[in-house]
């Protein structure tokens, strides 16, 4: 298949490059969303609200290593060429990290070994993505890019949801029942007491990642070495130039700080969602994991549907609608408790709560693939003609990069309402602490007005 590089990428080629998003998924859902999460917040923080504000300083430090990095090792990366040799060594240390959080165990007294690792799997993992993405548009044509991307994404949710079931229907037990989602006894002899199942899930990300991702090592094209000796200066003399230039171009500009906006929302939802249910509505492991199923479920349906609108009629329709629906979705949870839905009491032995959280898991998972699938083609319209691995940059220095606000600013939040001044409980807290998210999908949604699209319907 011809492509703008001059590349001829095969069926093999799409594939492996597919199927990073199926590797690197599982650290999202497993570590970040759905078992290690909100097992760091029950068991080995001291309390769940103390939990979710270490958390959020954990991955948001990790977010702003990436920030830190990212514009130099990004300029370096577009004037040399190949991309493989960064996806090796930040996979590396994504690796590593995510193998140590087997030692994160119940009630550990000293947690900066935990929130290390924790900041060092957030930094490896999501910057190794960043310079996968950049390899996108030289695989398929523009008109092309909408379905790839959507595919690639549902994909990813699909290796996601598959990796869920096996974690939870396998290793991650109930320590009072000691059986897992399907009444399993763990496998491998682990023992639900001292949540080896849940700490497994570290490990066994990094597992999955390394096996999953040599397709892409394997098959994908990487770019043509263009250069080593003054890479560094080139490099960081064109990204100058860009943004000097930047603010001058009003849809490209707009777009990078909507984007960043949005998906640093996104992010934190993502993040704090099993750990949020935990603490408010006093979820178990398995709950949190069906939850984590039909989130991740429903983000493979709304990535690859998502994918097609968008060759139909344009990304930035995805993304306004995919933002209004998160939207939504923060609303019903925040208005969610055991006791009332949507601020509105109601008798505690109701399923409602819960339902509706169910429900709103759904949605974030639909909306958040779709959304996430389109910002890479909406990117590609912003970007001038033979600018496409330095647009790829500057969008993971707007986004990527700055993966620290939405869980510091969590964070923050949640440390702020748990003061003693306020008398909060730390479900309240914890339900006061998440706000943030909703500021920051709505400043994104702000500025889309002002953003191009190549297809507008």
């Amino acid at each position: 298949m011809p492509t703008g590089s001059g590349l001829t990428v095969n069926r093999r080629g799409i594939w492996g490059w597919m199927f990073f998003d199926w590797a690197q998924q599982p650290f999202h859902t497993l570590v970040l969303t759905f078992v290690f999460g909100p097992y760091f917040a029950a068991a080995v923080a001291s309390d769940s609200a103390r939990g979710q504000e270490l958390w959020g300083l954990a991955t948001g430090i990790g977010g702003l290593l990436i920030a830190l990095s990212s514009p130099v090792l990004g300029a370096i990366a577009d004037a040399s060429g190949p991309r493989k040799p960064w996806i090796f060594a930040l996979s590396t240390i994504g690796v590593l990290a995510c193998s140590a959080l087997w030692f994160a165990t119940p009630d550990t007294e000293n947690l900066t070994f935990v929130l290390i690792a924790v900041a060092l799997g957030v930094f490896g993992m999501e910057f190794a993505a960043v310079f996968n993405n950049a390899m996108m548009p030289n695989l398929v044509p523009r008109s092309e890019l909408g379905r790839l991307s959507g595919s690639a994404w549902g994909l990813g949710y699909v290796g996601g949801l598959v990796s869920l079931v096996l974690v939870l229907g396998l290793m991650a037990a109930t320590p009072e029942t000691g059986g897992t989602l399907l009444g399993l006894e763990p496998i491998l002899g682990l023992d639900p007491a001292a949540r080896e199942g849940d700490r497994a899930s570290g490990p066994f990300t990094a597992l999955w990642y390394v096996v999953f991702v040599l397709p892409m090592f394997l098959f994908t094209p990487d770019q043509p070495r263009r250069r080593t000796v003054g890479a560094v200066r080139e490099g960081l003399r064109r990204l100058g130039a860009t943004l000097r230039r930047l603010p001058s171009e009003r849809s490209y500009f707009s777009f990078l700080i909507s984007s960043m906006l949005y998906r640093d929302a996104l992010n934190a939802l993502y993040i704090f969602g099993g750990i949020y249910a935990a603490g408010v509505l006093g979820w178990s492991t398995t709950q949190i994991g069906i939850f984590g199923i039909i989130a991740a479920a429903t983000g493979a349906v709304g990535a690859w549907a998502g994918g097609r609108v968008d060759q139909a009629f344009g990304p930035k329709t995805v993304v306004t609608a995919s933002i209004l629906i998160l939207v939504l979705s923060c609303l019903m949870v925040i208005s969610t408790t055991p006791e009332e839905i949507f601020f509105m009491p109601l008798d505690a032995a109701s399923p409602l709560p819960n339902v509706i959280f169910f429900v709103a898991g759904g949605l974030i998972g639909a909306a958040g693939g779709a959304i996430q699938a389109s910002s890479r083609t909406l990117l590609v319209d912003q970007v001038p003609h033979g600018h496409i691995a330095e647009g790829f940059g500057l969008y993971a220095l707007s986004g990527k990069a700055t993966t620290f606000i939405g869980p510091l600013a969590v964070a923050a939040a949640t440390g702020y309402f748990s003061n003693a001044a306020f008398s909060f409980s730390p479900e309240t807290a914890q339900r006061l602490g998440v706000t943030p998210i909703l500021a920051l999908f709505v400043l994104g949604l702000i500025l889309l007005p002002m953003i191009r699209s190549r297809v507008e319907p």
